[in-house]
């Protein structure tokens, strides 16, 4: 077999393991475009996910990574009870120093010759002015500026669902979500981590911040009256609640072994670093776990909301549903005994196999 057919069988099987139904991938000389974009399930709706931009190690990272998103945001739209398929994107490249508007706008029209199958949203790496470029090429993009018709910055919403989210926890394990007192370790104060800030301090709870960039946690504890302290130094302190909101894998052999905590809630994506041996690590160990797909849905919710047309009010009513629906979770993970990661696929995959029959039956005229 030549090694572009081993290449080839390789990236089957992936889409075999994630069960995706198209992958596309994008290449642009004249711009330096290289992108993939991964459509996981349209059940339920089009594919919605963000487009990420990042200087990946290998191609096969990279497909990799969009898989893996992309399945994530497929059971993060059906537990939200959001009428929308899982989808992701990804550019390979630094976007510090690669990104022009021509690349963006020509990866526009690869969306836009998909028909509508995918809707993209900004990630890690992209901006609104990325969207409005992407705009400029296609209507299949949410999360552009206020200024011209969008949802604006998605990060307040996400930091909401995040919060509802710790509260439905904080309730489960202490019997009350009251979060006075209570202390939380933000890891990552970016824009989804700042706001979290804000919202736990609104209501006094004590807070922990830390960050790559050693410059922002200080600027940030001081402007919430939170307490700055190094990544190094994060799991040799006992607090109330874990709050991962930067990148994935955060939760991992090591550090579970090391945690002092009671509870793992935060807006990262794929926080566990392999969901079926750590899942039951924190089970076992009696670490409450929400999900990250449930609790970070709230920027998912926000470009629904473009989409349908709802207002902010109805955003965030739709957000604050995710304490109800972490709830739900953590009480199926209490009652089988599962882990809570399991308990949320469970919940998220029977609503979509729940509407392949109803569409079934509707196709085959029953």
């Amino acid at each position: 077999m030549s090694d572009f057919s081993q290449d080839n069988a390789a990236i089957f099987s992936q889409l075999t393991r994630f069960g995706h139904q198209e992958v596309v991938f994008c290449n642009d000389e004249d711009t330096g475009l290289r992108a993939i974009i991964a459509i996981h399930d349209t059940t339920l709706g089009p594919a919605l996910g963000g487009t990420r931009m990042w200087q990946y190690k290998s191609e096969a990272e990279a497909l990799q990574d969009v898989l893996r998103l992309s399945r994530t945001m497929t059971l993060k739209a059906a537990i939200s009870g959001l009428n929308l398929g899982g989808g992701q994107a990804v550019i390979i490249g630094d976007s510090r120093g690669h990104k022009t508007e021509a690349m963006m706008r020509r990866f526009g029209r690869f969306i836009q010759n998909l028909n509508g199958s995918f809707i993209t949203a900004e990630d890690l790496g992209t901006n609104l002015r990325d969207m409005e470029f992407i705009r400029m090429e296609t209507s299949f993009v949410t999360g552009v500026p206020e200024s011209i018709g969008g949802s604006g910055d998605p990060a307040p919403v996400t930091a909401r669902g995040v919060f509802m989210g710790i509260k439905a926890c904080v309730r489960e394990m202490f019997g009350s979500d009251d979060l006075a007192g209570r202390s939380v370790a933000v890891q990552g104060v970016g824009h989804v981590g700042e706001n979290l800030v804000r919202m736990l301090r609104e209501e006094n709870a004590r807070v922990y911040v830390s960050d790559i960039n050693d410059e922002r946690p200080g600027r940030v504890a001081k402007r919430y009256g939170a307490e700055a302290i190094s990544n190094n130094a994060l799991f040799d302190i006992e607090f109330d609640v874990y709050a991962p909101c930067a990148f994935g894998a955060t939760v991992n052999t090591d550090t579970i072994r090391k945690m002092k905590c009671a509870i793992i809630a935060g807006s990262a994506n794929n926080q566990l670093a392999d969901e079926k041996k750590h899942g039951k690590m924190l089970l076992d160990k009696g670490i409450i776990y929400a999900p990250d797909y449930l609790i970070n849905a709230g920027g998912m919710i926000n470009c629904y909301s473009e989409i349908a047309g709802y207002n902010k009010k109805r955003t965030m009513q739709l957000t604050e549903n995710i304490y109800e629906a972490t709830r739900s979770v953590l009480r199926k993970s209490r009652e089988e005994h599962i882990p809570a990661n399991e308990a949320a696929d469970i919940i998220a995959l029977k609503r979509i196999s729940d509407i392949k029959k109803i569409k079934g039956s509707y196709i085959c005229g029953k």
